[in-house]
């Protein structure tokens, strides 16, 4: 038996493997396809992302394939300037806020990584037919194979059309925001000079058009139906689309698609011992890059909990994944569709309308806007200040090695202390957090001590002054699980986390095999 079984083998399942497998856990990934899709869907991905993408071990590898974009720019059909959004080269997370990829460098990176995991197996042409629920896992049927697959749990990431969210008879809350969009994804092979983020708001034609990275371009035009799309696909039309921008002798035409932006958000992501994760839990509009990024997301919170219940917690902390990630999920489908209706309005009077609005509040702005994204709900977490929310990674410098906290400190959960005064935590919360598995670290004075971690970039410091805490817990997703006023209220905090991940008793016997039909 496994312990985990991935269904679905795009960025979200992969993630999803590669995190359990490395925390020592046997994974098997499931695959409807031969191979890998091989084609590009997503596009971009935040410094949150790369953050994971740098635990897992391919951020180095990856930069050389990305385009790190400053703005994005919304403009209508005259070219005036109706919105724009800023990212900063070095954001929260210590990486780039917004980096333009083209997915399959992105696959072929996370399925090195995968395979190289001796506990984890990939199984390529692996439809998934059906689910059945025992006393003590999930055994798993493939198309094909006569013997079941058993899993302690798994993780359903097979997209928006998910067999697994249908088997289990989950119901789908639906925004009504349902568009349908071309996409032609191009590959560039002279100089080009064409937007590398921007969505143009005219009614006669809504276009978006952004980088796929260095070396790939994207062009996609909503259109009036699905049913022109067999018309509006032909190589020729597509290429008088986007003759003001492209020639044939500039790139290459390597995919023309259709898609039809959903907002859908599933009932239930967990029932049972198996959880829904990316599509298959979720859906959003494009228009602020956060569809894969929140999948993402789900892998991050997902794993370290079913990691924390393998080795022995409540089952019930899985309960915490859909309650903390839903209202985030939600929130960025509804800003998403507020853009999304910004961008896709087909009638003139209310387009000049909707342009003479934006350029009066972009002019009053005075300067570009920044996209904000909320933290948790309730779940692993208290209701301290900054509990919740993201925890900043800046450069720091311990023992001679210098850069990111992560690579410098290490990951998982981690307890950091304001020590510049010289003061430290004591030995008996010292020994508590140790046997938690938590990181103890003291940011400290270097003119007083060369103990301690030292911050060189100032990241630290200022969240410690803004925040007027003396201590921050946080998780191995990022998100602060808690803070402390004074260092007397560690063992607090640190109690807090224990009751949620510590072993509980196992029952004296499992009792006869039962089996329940999904």
């Amino acid at each position: 038996m496994y312990d985990i079984a991935v269904i679905g083998y795009g960025p979200v399942g992969m993630v999803t493997a590669a995190l359990l497998g490395q925390a020592g856990h046997d994974v098997v990934v499931l695959e409807r396809y031969p191979e890998l899709y091989n084609l590009p869907r997503a596009a971009i991905f935040d410094d949150e992302t790369m953050r994971t993408f740098d635990r897992i071990g391919i951020a180095d590898s990856l930069l050389p394939t990305l385009h790190v974009q400053r703005n994005y720019e919304w403009r209508n059909g005259a070219g005036e300037l109706l919105i724009e959004h800023d990212f900063a080269t070095v954001g929260g997370q210590g990486w780039a806020e917004w980096y333009m990829m083209y997915q399959p460098h992105l696959e072929d990176a996370l399925d090195r990584v995968v395979r190289g995991l001796p506990n984890v197996e990939v199984r390529m042409d692996s439809r998934v037919s059906a689910l059945r629920t025992t006393n003590h896992g999930v055994d798993i049927q493939v198309d094909g194979d006569a013997t079941a697959i058993s899993a302690r749990y798994v993780v359903a990431c097979d997209g928006g059309n998910s067999f697994t969210r249908g088997h289990l008879g989950i119901d789908q809350a639906d925004y009504g925001f349902s568009e349908p969009w071309m996409v032609c994804d191009f590959r560039l092979t002279g100089p080009a000079d064409v937007p590398k983020a921007r969505q143009i708001c005219d009614p006669r034609q809504p276009i978006s058009i952004i980088s796929l990275g260095p070396d790939h371009h994207r062009f996609s035009f909503m259109l009036d139906s699905a049913e022109s799309f067999s018309v509006e696909s032909k190589s020729d039309r597509v290429w008088e689309r986007v003759a003001g921008y492209l020639g044939q002798d500039q790139a290459e035409l390597i995919r023309v698609a259709t898609y039809t932006f959903r907002s859908l958000v599933a009932e239930h992501w967990r029932a049972g011992r198996v959880l829904l994760a990316g599509d298959a839990a979720h859906q959003m509009p494009p228009f602020l890059g956060q569809g894969m990024c929140s999948g993402i997301r789900d892998a991050q919170n997902v794993a370290f909990k079913l990691d924390a219940v393998l080795r022995g917690a409540d089952e019930d902390l899985l309960d915490t994944y859909q309650t903390e990630r839903e209202p985030h999920v939600r929130a960025v489908i509804a800003k998403g569709i507020e853009l999304g209706r910004v961008q896709t309005v087909r009638d003139p009077v209310a387009a000049a309308e909707r342009d003479a609005r934006l350029i009066a509040r972009h002019a009053a702005n005075g300067r570009p806007e920044k996209m904000r994204f909320p933290g948790l709900g309730p779940g692993l977490r208290d209701d301290s200040p900054r509990a919740g929310h993201l925890m900043p990674q800046g450069r720091v410098e311990s023992h001679g090695a210098e850069g990111l906290f992560d690579d410098v400190a290490g990951r998982g959960f981690v307890l950091l202390v304001d020590g510049r005064d010289g003061t430290s935590l004591d030995a008996t919360a010292v020994e508590l957090a140790a046997g938690l598995g938590v990181a103890v670290h003291h940011l400290t004075d270097r003119r007083f001590t060369t103990a301690g971690i030292t911050d060189i970039s100032g990241v630290y410091c200022r969240w410690f002054d803004e925040a007027r805490r003396a201590a921050v817990l946080w998780r191995p997703d990022f998100y602060v699980l808690g803070t402390a006023g004074a260092l007397s209220d560690v063992p607090a905090l640190l109690t807090a986390l224990a009751s949620a991940v510590k072993p509980t008793p196992a029952p004296a016997t499992l009792g006869d095999r039962e089996e329940v039909r999904l």
